[in-house]
């Protein structure tokens, strides 16, 4: 649906303003916005990202329906697919800015495909809303994080599991910058805490066969498995555990990018009673939550499943509103410096822009699966947390230096190009 979609905006002239103004029956001073919508709707990705796209898109409907921005200006989406490939989402975004001439890009999952597109926005002066909590060790002004930091999901959620669920950990996750980084983060705190990293696997992002991992982990008998797999590499990654005799009841996994639309790809007995730590659950009972969850499935389908980024992503698309408004035009600077300090009523609670980073101030919750594929709210940190990019454990020059040789270790991307394996 996204690609016709994409495919009938172009037809109508995206990349030629007059004959979208003419189709849409305005003048100049009625142009409509355009905005890209840059997602993997193909590929290992395109499992979580179509329906962050999804999302994106209705909150682009919301605001059309409520009468556009500046007085009356219809915004009309751009999609673009990443294809679940780094270099194709640097050349999609590049096409969107240049060709298209969007006025913002919501987008990317992977940290891979969003380090590889900051070059392309920051030589454009240009701006992205990032819907996906991360590693961290980034402060752009081309980027808005909507997704959480690491003190907003990472952090509270191994001192969560440590006090709860046992201090050995087995770390797992897709070969590319988000996983490592997150791991040197985590081990970091779990020495600190006084706990034990038992081991650490990475797979290439897509990878169907986690047999010789899940040996590795059943080896070391953690009392926890932290996962940071992405993508549809989940379902065989919770397959090869359930093969192996590993069960929630004896050796849980707590997943960082699981979320209840991904589930819903899955046989959910895979996960029923494992966990997982984000910022939001479909099950959050609150009006604002309510409505979203409504409206995206009269749209997209009564069964259709929201988590985290989708709710991010439809939020950001909103806080972007709000700053065009307040901006009185669509242009990339201005709204760059009026969506500091934006504040919006989402679906999982009140998000606020921090200024000084760029990312939101949210709210942290840990869940358990239900057997349903729904998830039940174990801890939640009552109010929204401020956003600390660099974890305080280490200096920002540190953390710099370690993201600098992560990547000329990988010959200058941001993913490993062939398997790497430590235990």
């Amino acid at each position: 649906m996204l690609r016709r979609r994409a495919l009938a905006l172009l037809a109508a002239g995206l990349s030629g303003g007059a004959a979208v103004w003419a189709a849409l029956g305005g003048t100049s001073e009625r142009a409509p916005i355009r905005v890209g919508v840059l997602h993997s709707l193909t590929g290992t990705m395109a499992i979580s990202e179509r329906a962050v796209a999804d999302a994106t898109l209705l909150g682009v409907d919301a605001i059309n329906a409520a009468g556009g921005l500046l007085g009356g200006r219809t915004i009309v989406p751009v999609v673009a697919d990443g294809a679940s490939v780094p270099d194709i989402f640097a050349r999609e975004a590049e096409r969107l800015i240049l060709r298209d001439k969007v006025s913002v890009i919501f987008g990317c999952w992977t940290s891979a495909s969003r380090r590889t597109t900051l070059p392309v926005l920051e030589q454009q002066n240009h701006l992205l809303f990032y819907p996906v909590g991360y590693e961290g060790l980034e402060m752009s002004p081309a980027v808005i994080h909507t997704g959480a930091a690491p003190n907003q999901q990472i952090l509270p959620a191994v001192k969560w599991a440590m006090d709860h669920l046992g201090t050995s950990f087995f770390l797992v996750g897709s070969d590319e910058v988000y996983a490592r980084t997150a791991a040197a983060i985590i081990m970091d705190q779990v020495a600190a805490l006084g706990g034990v990293v038992v081991g650490e696997e990475y797979a290439p992002l897509g990878d169907t066969d986690f047999r010789t991992i899940v040996r590795r982990v059943v080896g070391t008998q953690p009392a926890v498995i932290l996962n940071m797999v992405e993508g549809d590499s989940n379902i065989a990654f919770f397959s090869a555990l359930r093969a192996a005799g590993v069960g929630a009841a004896t050796m849980p996994t707590l997943s960082f990018a699981l979320t209840e639309n991904e589930i819903q790809a899955m046989d959910r007995s895979l996960v029923a009673g494992d966990y997982i730590a984000l910022n939001y659950f479909q099950s959050i009972d609150n009006p604002e939550n309510r409505r979203f969850v409504q409206q995206f499935q009269a749209r997209f389908g009564a069964n259709r499943a929201v988590g985290d980024p989708m709710q991010a992503a439809f939020s950001g698309v909103h806080l972007w509103a709000q700053a065009v408004e307040q901006a009185g035009t669509e242009a990339v600077r201005a709204v760059r410096d009026t969506v500091k300090n934006q504040s919006y009523a989402a679906p999982g609670g009140v998000i606020y822009v921090d200024p000084e980073t760029q990312h939101c101030w949210k709210a942290v919750r840990i869940g358990r699966i239900r057997p349903n594929g729904q998830v039940d709210v174990m801890w939640n940190s009552d109010k929204p947390v401020r956003p600390v990019p660099y974890p305080t454990h280490r200096t920002r020059d540190d953390w710099d230096q370690l993201i600098a040789r992560m990547q000329s270790g990988w010959g200058g991307r941001w993913s490993a190009p062939d398997p790497i394996r430590r235990s």
